[in-house]
């Protein structure tokens, strides 16, 4: 459906509007999350006259919302999503679902999946309004870059008798130009490819041969015309065009024998020839021996369309066919001198499986050269695939450590000569990541030991060290982590590689790559404690614009947050707008007009988004995401400050109720995880979060919410959280309007740990909710990350857990900042949230956490959601997430009555049957 606000529908939202102000305002409730939006998928077209976003609810259908910029008239469309301007700014292209209801009705009814209603797409013509509809829809692809044509995926049209043997997957591809209605088919594709700057495809369709308009083979389309290219039945696989559009690469297996490794060779051609040309056979004298094409590598030309870079791997491991899967013995073997642990291995088992290693092909002279291999197994382009030179790593002698240090590992770093393949050391063992500059003239590092930015400079193989702390510390000045901090980063390269724009703590800084000329400050930020970062406003853009640039800029202090010009040849800035706000690092320029889109938030006012022709001048506000926030109580927010126990001034954030009286007391609930208080003025949309509670349902339901920022002390992350936590609480107590006997705290992960320490030291929480917490630090440093397979060691080595050593090194850390070993001292209620798919924290830790409060007697509850991992992300498991935080909080510190779940439990039995969400009254 869509429609258009006419002026009575303006004045029936006016007065909503001045109803929701003069109404008692309502209590944020569980049950309202599922209807508050959030903006997606933003965009302008081209030449400025159109917005289109997307409102995606919490639980529920997305509206997709088009906005002309001359008139300001707004159009919705219920149900849409994905939408694309088109290039030429004449259609918008989206889909269209059943509604989420419907389906779910259907389903309850058990309605076959061939039954199911099906996607449609919808073609807007902007200029007349006019829609169009095509049912059936499979998938759709709209160019950026290229218009009057695009392609659309849809159920074959042929009959029964003919799809026999055809792949499930095929579809028919239809191209079709708006606005003419020409349409050209091809049926049982299953793979096509769009180039980027040019309206040609390349499509692979299994076809019939008993029908003439779908032929097996290959096809093209370009200038409106569709043709055969490669007429033998094959399976395709990595179809590819150069930009530009005039050339073509595939894969393709022509074998018809049943072979377990496929036999697939490449292919290329050129758009205006007649045949296409065998470039590389599937086992090749030029092969390493067993080697083969490979069909995983992405295929990708130059940016010059002048190379073709494809991938060939080693044979695969086969089992023997003479071998019964019964007779085969499963067994791990791990043994300390493997290079990644087992489970690291495992991880990576698919990625091994398609691991390719990189070729190039020169189009011009037919030669390939072999760039990677076992030893140099990943490879970096320059230039897109256009510069002289690749780079190359050897990690092999470093691998064994990469799992318990933190920095970047160790590789051995090689420069690669693309026209012979022959390689140059450039350094050994180095700790950190190169990247190419955009003309492929440097490579640029961070190098973590000693906190220096070095360049190696191609023209002459030097390395150069462009950074030192003498000039200013380039690296995260807050670091309290035992390892070397990470750098602040780069903006970006200036053209042709002449600079490239360093970022420290707070400045740009302005850096000759070749060393010739000193460095140059571009911003004023440290001496004002304020944070400049540019801001890309051509998403393709390539190096740094020789005009202005646009800068945001942060105040650490104030938290006031906007954007300046900067004209950086000069140093001077010009500001263009600030506020009391946080303004979005994401500002949308149209490419082709001066339109601009930007969000700017608080605590209170959603991100909406604010048009300008210019970022200095006026901008209306085109979105209005939650209008019904009017009619809630929402909070709001300040900064506190305080001194911990261990003397350091600290920062947090406070919220308090609408109808804030400091001469009441009011319930406090502490939520934090580390550093939040930069956030002042971030708009925390009420939703069914996974892990953490919402500010404003909290707020309007009487709550006051406290996060503390807490600095640490290495080995003693348990201690540190102590002091500023408990510090921070007392001086809010001091204030006198904080009910001493009705705290609680909460938090989830790091926070989790941290709150299960607190709990063994203080009394002064009511209850708690600790979410996938560590409570045994000697076994958790010897679990894995099984998201990953690495061991956790290096967690507690180096990173987050902070202890700064092993535990043969340091026993007592360990002990220290283990919760579970002082679990007699916990006097306080806690619910536990531990899912038992967690891949970051052994779900095995809430158990302990849980059973040595079960075996102390200690009121205790474990929340595990089947099958989730570190936190809830279905919707419904969500939803009941917050549902029994907010009851477990209500009970303690509101004293609402007690959930039946919070009495009994969910059995087995009861187990997605009952919630047990019923209150049971106090005797």
């Amino acid at each position: 459906m869509r429609y258009r606000f006419p002026l009575s529908l303006a004045f029936l939202l006016a007065g909503f509007s001045l109803w929701a102000q003069t109404a008692a305002p309502l209590v944020l409730t569980v049950d309202d999350f599922a209807g508050w939006n959030e903006i997606e998928n933003p965009q302008l077209s081209h030449d400025g006259r159109w917005v289109c976003y997307q409102l995606q609810p919490g639980h529920g259908d997305p509206t997709l919302v088009l906005y002309n910029t001359q008139t300001e008239a707004e159009q919705r469309f219920d149900r849409a999503d994905r939408a694309h301007f088109t290039a030429d700014n004449r259609h918008l292209v989206f889909r269209l679902q059943a509604g989420m209801d419907s389906v779910r009705a259907m389903k309850l009814r058990e309605v076959k999946k061939s039954d199911m209603p099906t996607d449609t797409l919808a073609v807007l013509t902007l200029a007349t309004g006019d829609l169009e509809r095509i049912p059936d829809l499979k998938n759709f692809e709209v160019s950026e870059k290229w218009a009057g044509w695009l392609a659309y995926g849809t159920e074959t049209s042929l009959p029964d008798s003919l799809t026999k043997g055809m792949d499930k997957d095929a579809y028919a591809l239809v191209l079709y130009q708006p606005g003419t209605g020409v349409r050209m088919t091809v049926e049982a594709v299953r793979e096509y490819a769009l180039a980027e700057e040019a309206p040609a495809l390349l499509i692979a369709s299994d076809g019939l041969d008993s029908l003439d308009t779908a032929e097996p083979g290959l096809f093209h389309f370009q200038d409106g015309e569709l043709r055969q290219v490669f007429d033998t039945p094959a399976n395709f696989s990595q179809l590819v065009l150069s930009r530009d559009g005039q050339h073509l690469a595939w894969l393709a297996d022509t074998d018809t024998t049943e072979l377990e490794v496929r036999p697939y060779q490449l292919y290329t051609m050129a758009a205006g020839d007649e045949g296409y040309q065998l470039r590389a056979a599937a086992h090749a004298d030029w092969m390493p021996a067993d080697w083969r094409v490979s069909e995983f590598y992405e295929l990708h030309f130059s940016h010059a369309g002048d190379r073709l870079y494809f991938g060939i791997a080693p044979r695969p491991i086969l089992p023997d066919s003479n071998t019964l899967d019964e007779e085969r013995v499963q067994v791990e073997v791990w043994t300390t001198q493997d290079p990644l642990l087992y489970t690291m291995q495992e991880v990576r088992l698919n990625r091994e499986k398609r691991r390719s290693y990189d070729c190039v092909l020169h189009l011009n002279n037919g030669r390939i050269v072999q760039l990677a291999d076992s030893e140099l197994r990943e490879v970096e382009l320059a230039n897109r695939g256009d510069a002289p030179y690749a780079l190359a790593y050897d990690e092999r002698s470093y691998l064994i450590e990469s799992t318990w240090e933190s920095d970047p590992s160790r590789r051995d770093l090689y420069r690669v000569d693309l026209e012979t393949g022959e390689r140059a050391l450039v350094a050994k063992a180095l700790p950190a990541s190169p990247d190419w500059s955009p003309a492929g003239q440097y490579m640029l590092w961070y190098h973590f030991p000693d906190t220096a930015w070095y360049a190696y400079a191609v023209v002459d193989g030097q390395i150069r060290q462009l950074t030192s702390n003498a000039l200013g510390p380039f690296y995260d000045e807050l670091n309290d982590q035992p390892m070397n901090p990470y750098p602040e980063g780069t903006a970006g390269w200036t053209k042709d590689d002449q600079y490239v724009v360093i970022q420290d703590r707070y400045d740009l800084w302005l850096v000759d790559p070749s060393g010739v000329e000193p460095a140059r400050r571009l911003t004023q930020g440290r001496e004002q404690r304020r944070t400049y970062r540019y801001i890309q406003l051509d998403p393709e853009e390539r190096h740094l614009p020789d005009g202005p640039w646009l800068l945001h800029f942060f105040d650490e202090e104030s938290c006031r947050e906007g954007y300046v010009r900067l004209l950086w040849r000069r140093g001077q800035q010009e500001l263009l707008r600030q506020g009391d706000a946080h303004f979005a690092r994401r500002v949308i320029k149209a490419k082709d007009a001066e339109q601009y889109l930007f969000t700017r938030e608080t605590f209170h006012d959603f991100p909406n988004l604010r048009l300008a022709s210019s970022l200095d001048g006026r901008a209306r506000m085109i979105s209005d995401a939650n209008p019904q926030q009017a009619r809630y109580r929402w909070g709001t927010i300040e900064h506190v400050y305080w001194t911990s126990l261990d003397g350091q001034q600290l920062r947090g954030l406070l919220v308090k109720p609408d109808d804030f009286d400091p001469s009441k007391q009011y319930p406090l609930i502490v939520n934090f995880y580390e550093r939040s208080s930069e956030g002042l003025h971030t708009h925390r949309t009420p939703q069914a979060h996974r892990s953490t509670i919402n500010y404003s349902h909290y707020a309007s339901q009487g709550y006051v919410i406290f996060n503390p920022d807490v600095p640490y002390r290495i080995g003693y992350p348990g201690e540190s959280a102590f002091n500023a936590v408990t510090s921070g609480v007392t001086a809010l107590l001091a204030q006198g309007f904080i009910d001493p006997e009705r705290i609680g705290v909460q938090g989830h992960s790091w926070g989790g740990y941290q709150i299960a320490h607190l709990l063994t030291r203080t009394d002064m929480f009511r209850c708690a909710e600790s979410g996938a917490p560590v409570v045994n630090m000697f076994s958790a440093y010897g679990g894995i990350r099984w998201g990953s397979g690495m061991s956790r060691q290096f967690q507690y080595e180096h990173t987050q857990s902070r202890i700064g050593g092993t535990p043969w090194e340091y026993p007592l850390r360990y002990m220290e900042n283990s919760p579970l070993f002082y679990m007699d001292k916990v006097n306080t209620p806690v619910l536990i949230l531990h899912n038992d798919e967690d891949t970051a924290v052994p779900w095995y830790q809430g158990i302990e956490y849980f059973t040595a409060l079960r075996r102390l007697g200690k009121p205790a509850w474990l929340l595990n959601y089947n099958g989730e991992p570190h936190w809830p992300l279905k919707w419904y498991n969500r939803l009941d997430f917050q549902r029994r935080l907010s009851q477990f909080f209500n009970y303690y510190l509101l004293d609402e009555p007690q959930p039946r779940w919070m009495v009994d439990g969910v059995s087995p039995l009861e187990k997605g049957i009952e919630q047990g969400y019923e209150a049971v009254e106090r005797e």
